[in-house]
Formats: structure tokens, C-alpha cells, sequence
């Protein structure tokens, strides 16, 4: 007999782990976490901007905690996965959203910047994984992990957007996630990733300020930029059993710019 499609999406009981969660698009992947029945652990760096999320999703019927640490420190990080267990349970989520950018021409672009935005963005997920798999998941042979990729991951940038070291990052987490999903499926393990396009973002508005919401768009097949329910869906796909079959993928949600560009 086959599941009704609505139970498949269910994620009640489910204990999820967002880093990166207090605001933007992982505070939108949390949202829909929870609005499907997730328990949710959210982490960032400030306590009053993960203060004011848990409360945000407590308004929409959230169970929702928070732990303010530094993703980019692995004691941190290795800190924040067992709290998160201690508090709420082995973790059958993670999403790992935590970020950072840094605009420089590339022959400029200092060491310091390129390994801030490699310990955060890349190595940071290994470590977060590594101990959420051995304390919650492959002890319980199941679990989903899903890794926030870009489309600035799947191709060069256009002439103007100088990001060398976010571009390299994103590019490692698409094909960290297809290792990870290799080796760890035999433990029930999940692994995917999402790669959203241009959204609206204190780590986008930027770019979005600079060229121009006209111009952005123009290069998008569906000639909008991302909202605040485009991620939802592909999260909880990814995160519940409809996906179960699933694993090493990269979904692009990014309005067709990644056909454009052959990613």
C-alpha cells in the first residue's frame, strides 16, 4: 500500500537543526520545517536576531529553540550539535545554511576574506555533519541532510560580480554534498542540495542595490527574483520521506537562470 501523499510531506516529531537560521533564507527553511511539524534548533551568531526568529516562528505555532555560536569555530560548532541533542533529542534534520561573501577583484582578494569564507562555508558543514551523523543519524540509520549550495556554485559570475572565494565555496559544498550522499546512503543518510538563485537577502541586497533589480531579472527566465515561500517547498521535500529516494542532488531554485547558464 502506498502512503498518502500529505503523510509523506509530514514532518511531526522530527527534531531539525538550521544554522544560519535567524534570518533570510534560512529563517525561511526553518519556518517551513516547522509549519510541517519539526521541532527546530536554530544557531547564528547573535543572540537578538535568533531571539526575535524563535519568536517569529513561536506566532506561527513553532516549537523553535535557539544557540547563538559561531559556526566557522569548530569547538562552537561541535558545541552546538550535542546542546542541540541534549535539548531536543537526536537531530533527524540538519540544514546546513550558515554563510558569508566577500566582493574583491580576485588578484586582490586577501587570504584572511578566502578563509573566512572557506571555514564558514565549507568547513563548517563537514564539521557539523560529522557530528551530527555520529551522534543522531548513523546510529538510528536514518536522516536528512540538506546543504545550501548557490547558483554562483554552478557557473562563473557575469562580468562585475567578483566573489571568487564564495563562487570556489559554493562550488565545494555541490560536490561535498555528492560525496557525502555516496558514502554515508548506506547509513539510511540523505544528502542533497538546494542552489538558490537571486534572493532577496541582507547577503544579496547588495548586488541586488548595485545592478539593479531590472537588470537582474532580466537575465531570469521567469523574470522575478526569489520570495519568501520559493525555498519552502523544496525544503521540506528534501527533509521528509516524499524525498526518501532522493540523494545527492542539487536542486537549483532560481527562476531557470541556472538553464541559461548550463549549470
Amino acid at each position: 500500500m502506498s502512503t498518502p501523499v500529505l503523510k509523506l510531506f509530514d514532518l511531526t516529531g522530527r527534531v531539525a537543526l538550521v544554522t544560519g537560521g535567524s534570518r533570510g533564507l534560512g529563517l525561511q527553511m526553518a519556518e517551513a520545517l516547522g509549519e510541517a511539524g519539526a521541532k527546530v534548533m536554530l544557531a547564528s551568531r547573535k543572540a537578538a536576531d535568533l531571539e526575535q526568529a524563535a519568536a517569529h516562528l513561536a506566532d506561527r505555532g513553532i516549537d523553535a529553540r535557539w544557540i547563538a555560536i559561531d559556526a566557522s569555530n569548530p569547538d562552537e560548532a561541535r558545541r552546538l550539535c550535542a546542546e542541540t541533542v541534549e535539548r531536543l533529542g537526536p537531530v533527524d534534520i540538519l540544514v546546513n545554511n550558515a554563510g558569508a561573501t566577500w566582493g574583491a577583484p580576485a588578484e586582490d582578494h586577501p587570504l584572511q576574506a578566502w578563509d573566512k569564507v572557506m571555514n564558514l562555508n565549507i568547513r563548517s558543514l563537514f564539521v557539523i555533519s560529522q557530528a551530527i551523523a555520529r551522534s543522531s543519524m548513523i546510529p538510528r540509520r536514518r536522516g536528512r541532510i540538506i546543504n545550501l549550495a548557490s547558483i554562483a556554485g554552478l557557473a562563473g559570475n557575469p562580468p562585475g560580480m567578483e566573489t571568487v572565494a564564495y563562487n570556489t565555496s559554493k562550488g565545494a559544498v555541490v560536490n561535498f554534498t555528492r560525496a557525502l550522499a555516496a558514502e554515508w546512503g548506506e547509513h539510511g543518510i540523505t544528502v542533497n542540495a538546494i542552489a538558490p538563485g537571486f534572493f532577496p537577502s541582507r547577503m544579496a541586497n547588495a548586488t541586488i542595490e548595485r545592478f539593479g533589480v531590472d537588470k537582474i531579472i532580466a537575465s531570469v527566465p521567469l523574470r522575478r527574483l526569489g520570495d519568501d515561500d520559493d525555498l519552502k517547498g523544496a525544503t521540506v521535500l528534501l527533509a521528509s520521506q516524499a524525498g526518501k529516494h532522493i540523494t545527492g542532488q542539487t536542486l537549483a531554485v532560481d527562476g531557470g537562470v541556472s538553464c541559461v547558464l548550463g549549470g
